[in-house]
Formats: structure tokens, sequence, C-alpha cells
């Protein structure tokens, strides 16, 4: 029941977010998509609709309403991100740009964060770094939300 979620595109074999978007952001909640910037963090945007969305970099779909900042992830009340893996700890794979870890650091110990992957990549043992931010939950197609 969140009101405002910061979320993603999905791209290439990453379970698929567009229906997600488009439902959250028909039922009325401000959905934030981000934008990559040059130096690897993170920009985020409204969404405000499929018609939004250019092609960005790596062919990732980016909102083109005017900037929030990259602190505009604070706001959010759920934050989903994307990941190759996430395991029972909340550790979480991502494509090593640290672009979501820098973006997950912003976000305060309250709000929900969710990785995104199918069943397979949920396991139980992921290697970890100084730096990257653990999760709080996982969405799975079989196993659905669970708290970490």
């Amino acid at each position: 029941m969140a009101s405002s979620i910061a979320a993603y595109s999905s791209v290439g074999t990453e379970p698929g977010t567009q229906s997600l978007l488009f439902a959250l952001w028909k039922r009325g909640s401000y959905v934030l998509l981000p934008r990559l910037l040059p130096d690897g963090d993170l920009d985020w945007a409204s969404f405000e609709g499929p018609e939004s969305l250019v092609e960005g970099p790596h062919g990732i779909l980016e909102p083109t309403e005017p900037s929030r900042g990259a602190g505009a992830v604070k706001a959010a009340d759920v934050v989903i991100v994307p990941a190759l893996a996430v395991d029972r700890r909340g550790r979480r794979l991502g494509q090593g740009g640290g672009s979501y870890d820098r973006a997950l650091a912003r976000v305060g110990p309250a709000i929900l964060t969710v990785g995104v992957v199918f069943d397979e990549e949920f396991v139980d043992e992921l290697p970890a770094f100084d730096h990257d931010i653990p999760v709080r939950a996982v969405v799975t197609p079989s196993g659905g939300f669970r708290r970490l």
C-alpha cells in the first residue's frame, strides 16, 4: 500500500517489471525510475506511463520527466531493485557497477528494499563486500514476497 515506490524498468532476462510499473502508476502511486548518470550513480525521475520512457544506456528504458536528483530515492516508501541473485541474508549480486548499492546507501533503515529475482536466483549464500548493501525482502515467482 505504499504511495511512493522507487523501482526499475526491467531489461533482457530480468523478471519483467513493465506490468507492475503500469499497475502502480494506474492506481495512483508515485513511481520513480532511475536514470544512469555518467559516473555510474542513479538519478531519479517520475514514471508517467509507458509513453514517458525512452531508451537510455545499455538499452534500459528511462523516464523523460524532469530530474528529481540522486537523493529522491530517500523519499520512497519502498525501493524495488534488480539483482542477478539474492541470498537468504539479503545480499544481492548486481551487475558490478555499484549503482544500486549507492542508491540503497541513501535509503533509511525503515524503508522496505526488495530484490526481484527468479526462483533459482534466490540462493543460500552469496559473497559480500563492505560496500554491498543488502535488501530487506525478496520477490520470486513461486515464493512471492519474503522478508529477510
